[in-house]
């Protein structure tokens, strides 16, 4: 029987401890690239083969048997049932004092609720797991972050709900031969001491043509934080690797509603793409939900920074009493160290539903990573409701569409920041590009509604099928805003 509270004690006896440090997955995932790839192991009991969405998710796992439940420590662990969708094993330890033991799978440690329980003595395995932390009051440990599923992960900071996805690794996006979803295969978490404000987690991650190490340093807050080290050893020449990679959905918002019969104004996980780039130019790109595939490629050297953004964050601007997209996080990722040359890539997949992700962002170095090397990429992950270590430039923070005079598109954009205000409106303007069609009719106001100001215009699109659009704000010779970039499609 499990000891109330542990999960490393069962019969027959523990298992045998084995020596950990920094160095031990990378080890592991050099040795596991320089060998043939095997499939995980996806075999399940008759109880689990073909049960559906609604019967998987009454599979809880029981709290009283968190790891370190009763201890008095920071931090809980509770772990995912195989089954469903999820049916790769995934193999966790923990790691105390230099050692690291496996944690071993019972029924015990589950509520089975509509599916038939697992005999004991059964070795199903984990899918994956959660971590808890006490995040928005003391008394009360509160899920923080999820790996479940290929490589993807989720994080929450204070008082927010989840919302979208990173993945570790992101191989052969957009390629018409078919995407490759590399896998976690074992997790290393470390014991965290009493005083502790962080967790450090370690990942094996094993695909066709790459294994990877990687180590996260967990600290949850507003913003929650995971400093991600990342070691790539490729099976074979890689040219479209996606780093730091943002999974998110998007089906509607005022820019973007033909064909929408939803008592909702707008429904989405992130409103847009932030990028910083190397030359220190900020970029908004406000997201669509396309008729066909589209991929967008910001191309740069050296990137401060990007991310998937939800920047509406007021309730009356969805209505949605159940998915609270206001709390909804967003990230923003922070390279470590120099990127080289390479580019955010965007792509908007159509969707005609909210529970699909349909938005990818990731940064696809320009470098060949080449088989049998060793490459490191180091970044920091910011989960929360604002933006970080933000230039005091105005945001554009609402995209309007709708018909204009004459058949053309007419577009209205709302820009808020400290720049904007008790300015001489005779020395603002708004500079508007296109790379097709014609631009008409360009108007910058002042908009005392939300304190800030608003930017008109017409788009006539003469029977363009791609127009590309930029905005930006200036005081005669001086940035005011960072840069709106738009790709109207019919």
């Amino acid at each position: 029987m499990l000891r109330p509270g542990s999960l490393l004690a069962a019969e027959p006896p523990k298992p045998q401890a084995t020596a950990f440090d920094p160095q031990t997955v990378r080890a592991m995932a050099r040795s596991l690239a320089a060998a043939p790839y095997k499939d995980a192991d996806r075999s399940l009991p008759k109880e689990l083969q073909d049960i559906d969405y609604d019967a998987y998710r009454t599979i809880r796992f029981l709290p009283g048997r968190s790891l370190w439940r009763g201890e008095g420590l920071p931090f809980e662990v509770q772990f995912f049932h195989r089954g469903f969708i999820f049916v790769d094993r995934v193999d966790i330890y923990e790691v105390a004092d230099g050692k690291a033991r496996p944690i071993l799978y019972s029924p015990q440690l589950f509520d089975f609720g509509k599916v038939k329980p697992i005999a004991e003595g059964t070795d199903v395995g984990f899918a994956g797991f959660r971590l808890h932390y006490p995040l928005n009051r003391r008394d009360y440990y509160d899920e923080v972050g999820v790996f479940l599923g290929a490589t993807y992960f989720r994080a929450v900071a204070r008082g927010e709900v989840y919302g979208l996805s990173s993945r570790a690794l992101a191989l052969h996006t957009g390629d018409s031969r078919g995407e490759e979803f590399p896998a976690f295969r074992k997790f290393w978490i470390e014991k965290p001491g009493k005083q502790a404000n962080s967790i450090v987690v370690h990942a094996l991650v094993d695909s066709k043509s790459a294994a990877a190490a990687y180590r996260f340093t967990i600290k949850p807050g507003s913003p929650t934080v995971y400093d991600v080290e990342m070691a790539l050893y490729p099976r074979v020449d890689l040219d479209d690797v996606g780093v730091g990679a943002n999974t998110s959905m998007f089906l509607f918002d005022t820019n973007d509603r033909a064909g929408v019969d939803d008592f909702r104004s707008a429904v989405h996980d992130s409103d847009g793409l932030a990028v910083r780039n190397g030359r220190g130019e900020e970029i908004w790109r406000p997201l669509n939900n396309p008729r066909d595939l589209q991929t967008s490629v910001f191309s740069d050297v050296n990137p401060r920074g990007f991310g998937l953004l939800q920047r509406e964050r007021n309730f009356s601007a969805y209505q949605d009493l159940e998915s609270h997209f206001e709390k909804r996080p967003s990230l923003w990722v922070e390279p470590i160290g120099d990127w080289g040359e390479g580019a955010v890539v965007l792509f908007e997949i159509p969707t005609k539903e909210e529970i699909h992700d349909n938005i990818v962002a990731f940064w696809r170095p320009k470098t060949v990573f080449k088989a049998k090397g060793e490459y490191i990429v180091t970044y920091r992950l910011h989960w929360g409701p604002a933006e970080v270590n933000r230039p005091p430039l105005a945001r554009f923070v609402k995209t309007r569409e709708g018909a204009g005079p004459d058949g053309t598109r007419r577009f209205v954009l709302d820009v808020v920041g400290d720049g904007l205000k008790n300015v001489d409106p005779a020395t603002i303007r708004a500079d508007v590009t296109n790379d097709k069609g014609e631009v008409r009719n360009v108007v910058a106001t002042p908009n005392p509604a939300i304190d800030g100001w608003r930017v008109s215009f017409e788009l006539a699109t003469q029977k363009e099928t791609a127009i590309e659009l930029r905005v930006q704000m200036f005081r005669q010779n001086d940035v005011l805003s960072e840069v709106w970039i738009y790709r109207w499609n019919p």
